[in-house]
């Protein structure tokens, strides 16, 4: 982690801990991310390491905001020569111009948005052209402030070119915009094919009873407790199993049983060995408001790492994997999937046909392509 610059930014500028002399922060390319690099290893990460390997990046994170205005700085970190994530502390996300100032940087060629938080900041840079990735509607998530609406409106009027994560995001901004187009978030094959490998089991999940039903993502207010909760009542030989870090709600929030385990956030190379431990894998999403136009990435790392899959009924999941994941609405329906996964469950020709047809490369192939004649 790298020293704090003053509110001012008059210091020297440090990178990963080093002074800068002289140094120039060029740039094609500043990514604004709702997420933090650091977090859970997903689209924005798969995708913007690989852009970034023909157009130079700076990710900007959404800010941390410091207990007074004389603690504001921010971190650079170097993740490879051609990728700089910017981490600032500040009381506003206007305030990131001064940052921007700072490294003199007033010029981009690409801007690229993944949070309509960070609009206003168009105001003090100048872009040739601007990139929406939605993959999310924030506007619809817990905590979004009212005036993300608004701003979204106003990038998706302003973006040149705007993609979605999924289908139902793609036919819900196609309203507003006609440069839209749809790449639902794909998968690292090679990484979560592992779990079918000889791998190590890591301890804080092996010793807990099988057969264990496992979920790996983010635990915020997109998980079904009272579903979860209800499902464990009714199988109380089997053991859940929640890997993830918490977001937006609390420990008292949680579903709490003797089979439910909650193992917390693990890092992106750990996964396929956690994966290894699982007997089925669940997605036990709300249907709400924030679950309305979701995705599920895990729905293919599930897949490539060969496990049965339970969900509930979430739009894309069933549109798209309907023929081989079991959709569940209830924790009877929950039980008898499970009976039914562990028993005689196996769709590896289906997993392998739509594996074969996706991943985070050709993902972000496809997506250069149009940026590059957008370009031009």
């Amino acid at each position: 982690m790298l020293r704090n610059e003053q509110s001012e930014f008059n210091e020297e500028i440090l990178i990963n801990g080093a002074p800068s002399i002289n140094k120039q922060f060029t740039y094609d390319m500043i990514v604004f991310s709702h997420l933090r690099w650091d977090f859970v290893y997903q689209r924005p990460q798969h995708l913007i390491s690989r852009i970034s390997q023909t157009y130079k990046t700076l990710f900007i994170e959404e800010p941390v905001f410091p207990d007074s205005f004389d603690k504001s700085g921010f971190d650079l970190e170097i993740i490879s020569p051609k990728l700089s994530v910017l981490k600032p502390r500040v009381n506003s996300i206007f305030e990131i111009r001064k940052i921007l100032q700072r490294l003199n940087i007033e010029e981009i060629k690409l801007a690229w948005f993944y949070s309509p938080a960070f609009m206003e900041i168009l105001h003090c840079l100048s872009a040739e052209k601007i990139i929406y990735d939605c993959m999310d509607e924030l506007s619809l998530f817990k905590g979004a402030p009212t005036i993300l609406k608004e701003q979204e409106q106003e990038l998706l009027k302003t973006a040149d070119l705007i993609l979605t994560g999924g289908v139902s995001l793609y036919e819900e901004k196609s309203k507003f915009s006609d440069v839209v187009h749809c790449f639902p978030s794909s998968v690292d094959y090679q990484h979560f094919n592992k779990a079918k490998q000889n791998l190590s089991i890591p301890e804080d999940i092996k010793s807990i009873k099988k057969p264990i039903i496992g979920y790996i993502g983010v635990i915020d207010e997109r998980i079904d407790m009272n579903l979860l909760k209800q499902s464990a009542a009714l199988m109380p030989d089997k053991s859940f199993v929640m890997i993830g870090p918490l977001a937006k709600i609390e420990e008292k929030d949680l579903a709490k049983a003797d089979n439910i385990h909650y193992l917390g956030m693990k890092s992106y190379g750990e996964l396929p060995n956690y994966l290894k431990a699982f007997d089925v894998a669940m997605m036990p999403f709300s249907m709400n408001d924030a679950t309305r136009f979701i995705s599920p990435t895990k729905t293919l790392e599930y897949m490539a790492a060969g496990k049965p899959i339970i969900s509930t009924p979430i739009k894309d999941v069933v549109r798209s994997y309907q023929d081989c994941v079991h959709i569940i609405q209830s924790p009877e329906d929950f039980k008898q999937a499970v009976e039914q996964a562990l028993v005689a469950d196996d769709f590896s020709d289906q997993y392998q046909k739509i594996l074969k047809q996706t991943s985070w490369d050709h993902t972000a192939k496809e997506m250069l392509k149009l940026i590059k004649t957008l370009a031009a």
